[in-house]
């Protein structure tokens, strides 16, 4: 796969689809690869009209890696955090904002549509307040505006996105597929085999569990995004499922409310597993592709 310098940092990337079709950037969420967008779901929007691009951030995949830092420990992170104590990140997420912009810079991309699951989302937010020449839309799925007031996670999807992860290949494998059912609605089928081929790409691929610690103190280290979203003006679609027990769906509705104008499509029975889930990718991709059109036509207009 290619990457470029951007940001002063190294960022891995791949394309999909014709680039003469109005580009739509994908951002992963928290230790997220590149490769956690299907490429199935990425061709099938590419079969839509649009150029995907996916990336991976920072100190995940094969981009660049904070080893310098230092490895963190997420539990007693979010105990601090509990505990009313600011987290002090080697980056944070408007550097990862930045990460995006710089991407598209060095791929001559103007302004894309922008796409950002859970953290990505976050991410993706924090692009469209930072550099909203950049943006044609933004889409946010199943994020949060990072208003401490609301629902907080259920403690099993959030004992399990803290519990360290094994460094034995195997043992990994059976850990994601645990994790997985852990924050999974209850309205799909859940695909065991999808999640066990997809982690052991990744553990392959690139297998770095010091970088998921300084993300998640990145996302920590942020403040509440909902005053300043209000400032957002592209065109915004939110999704997010009704069954997420580690971002709950009042997450999704406070973004909506949040961004002048957005849209809101609350997935019933989807929980926090969009890349594990064929069923509701039909709902999914006619929404991305109905926005993303429309935002075109209105910035034609415009």
């Amino acid at each position: 796969m290619p990457n470029v310098k951007a940001n002063r940092i190294q960022i891995e990337y791949d394309t999909i689809g014709n680039p003469s079709s109005p580009p739509l950037l994908l951002i992963m969420g928290l230790g997220g690869q590149l490769i956690h967008w299907d490429e199935d779901f990425c061709r099938q929007l590419a079969d839509r009209g649009l150029f995907i691009i996916r990336f991976d951030n920072r100190d995940a995949g094969l981009s660049t890696r904070f080893e310098a830092a230092g490895p963190h420990d997420m539990s007693e992170l979010l105990d601090a955090r509990v505990q009313g104590q600011s987290v002090k990140a080697p980056y944070t997420l408007d550097d990862m904002a930045d990460d995006a912009a710089k991407l598209l810079e060095a791929l001559d991309i103007e302004k894309a549509h922008i796409c950002g699951s859970s953290m990505g989302g976050m991410i993706a937010q924090t692009l469209a307040m930072r550099h909203p020449q950049r943006l044609l839309s933004l889409i946010s799925i199943y994020s949060t505006t990072g208003n401490p007031d609301l629902p907080q996670a259920q403690p099993e999807a959030m004992e399990a996105l803290l519990t360290p992860q094994p460094v034995e290949r195997q043992a990994y494998i059976d850990f994601n597929v645990k994790t997985m059912q852990a924050i999974a609605g209850s309205g799909f089928l859940f695909d065991e085999q999808f999640i066990r081929n997809i982690s052991a790409l990744a553990y392959d691929r690139a297998f770095y569990p010091p970088g998921v610690g300084r993300q998640m103190m990145a996302v920590m280290a942020q403040e509440n995004r909902t005053s300043a979203l209000a400032s957002v003006t592209v065109p915004t679609l939110v999704i997010h499922g009704t069954a997420d027990p580690l971002v709950p769906a009042a997450h999704g509705k406070d973004t909506a409310d949040a961004i002048p104008g957005a849209q809101l499509l609350l997935i019933e029975g989807m929980g926090h597993d969009l890349p594990h889930l064929k069923e509701p990718w039909p709902l999914i991709i006619d929404a991305i592709a109905a926005h993303t059109k429309q935002a075109e036509i209105g910035g034609m207009v415009t």
